[in-house]
């Protein structure tokens, strides 16, 4: 039996907090396996760590708040064999996961830097663009900046998730507000050739039995004219009594029938996207597809849950790959690497 480490929280802010709690809530109570796995949380707090016996409120609040110091103590006494990283901070996503790099302990997912370069959209797309990715022309710019890209464009900050600042610019004059909301989340806006709407899709690229595997797209209702990108109230909202809910999946998605045409050059390109990018075990890309069918690389989405609406999850399920035989390829894939460092990506072509 392994003990597996769900890393939940923020050291941030209750937004990303709430968010971490959602996903890591639903993956315990979905993989949870007595006979292969023993769950611990570990729940991050700006205050301090708890290790909670469940991520309920009553839970959360009868643990005892301890030191960052107390707490990697804790876990060294535990002896956990695997962490599962479920924090959506920019520390979560790079500090956090360093920490148990140092701590030797193998952990689901890519590596700090690998995280932290998906995160920059700007290097991203620079990077991918680099091994032959389509990018849309674009340029980043720094408050006080002039945009020489013509509109209509998109502009959106560098680092931010869930198309946070995001803005679709159809006239000139409109650079100036759309700016001014990008650096109100960064000091870096990037500004985009608007891509024509013909589809928006993600797809996923896992790891599997030595080689890389594209599943089926999911795809997001849109509209040339009344939705021709999409914002952040397309992806999260807040239910009445304050907990965050997941509005991507009220109906503005659906998986993309893997007979389609635009399968194909779109899982080529997420696969060039997850090698240029160094990934590992899993990657999440998003593409805009023009009229003709050319996919353009948009995003990078470097985490997984393993919650039931987690999209890697979704994907994987329309692919006949359940939910507990993900989660248990990559645990056993992090699983592997103990005593072996923070191991890179599958080198090409393996």
């Amino acid at each position: 039996m392994l003990r597996v480490l769900h890393l939940v929280g923020s050291g941030v802010d209750d937004f990303f907090g709430d968010l971490s709690r959602l996903y890591a809530a639903d993956c315990l109570q979905a993989t949870a396996d007595p006979a292969r796995y023993e769950f611990v949380i570990a729940h991050v707090t700006p205050e301090g760590w708890r290790f909670p016996a469940a991520l309920d409120r009553a839970s959360l609040a009868a643990a005892p708040l301890l030191s960052p110091a107390a707490a990697v103590a804790r876990i060294e006494r535990l002896g956990v064999d695997v962490m599962v990283p479920q924090m959506f901070c920019r520390p979560g996503m790079t500090h956090y996961r360093a920490l148990f790099d140092l701590l030797a302990i193998p952990y689901v997912g890519n590596t700090p830097d690998v995280m932290a370069l998906g995160a920059d959209k700007a290097r991203a797309r620079a990077v991918v663009a680099a091994d032959g990715v389509a990018v849309p022309a674009g340029e980043t710019l720094r408050s006080g900046g002039t945009p020489t890209v013509a509109p209509p464009a998109v502009v959106k900050p560098v680092d931010t998730d869930n198309s946070v600042g995001v803005t679709l610019v159809r006239e000139p004059g409109g650079f100036e507000v759309a700016l001014e909301d990008a650096f109100a989340h960064g000091d870096r806006a990037l500004v985009e050739e608007f891509v024509p709407l013909g589809r928006e899709v993600r797809c996923a690229v896992v790891e599997r039995d030595g080689g890389l595997v594209g599943l089926p797209l999911e795809e997001y209702r849109m509209d040339a004219v009344d939705k021709p990108v999409r914002l952040a109230d397309d992806k999260l909202a807040r239910t009445g009594d304050g907990d965050l809910r997941l509005v991507a999946k009220d109906a503005r998605s659906w998986i993309v029938d893997p007979a389609d045409p635009v399968t194909g050059p779109v899982q080529q390109a997420a696969r060039a996207a997850f090698t240029a990018l160094g990934c590992r075990d899993y990657g999440l890309f998003d593409f805009r597809v023009d009229p003709d069918g050319r996919p353009w690389f948009l995003e990078a989405g470097l985490y997984c849950s393993y919650a039931r609406t987690s999209v890697i999850v979704t994907m994987a399920g329309a692919a006949g790959i359940a939910l507990p035989e993900l989660f248990a390829g990559a645990v056993a894939g992090a699983h592997g690497r103990r005593g072996r460092g923070p191991a890179g990506p599958l080198t090409p072509g393996a």
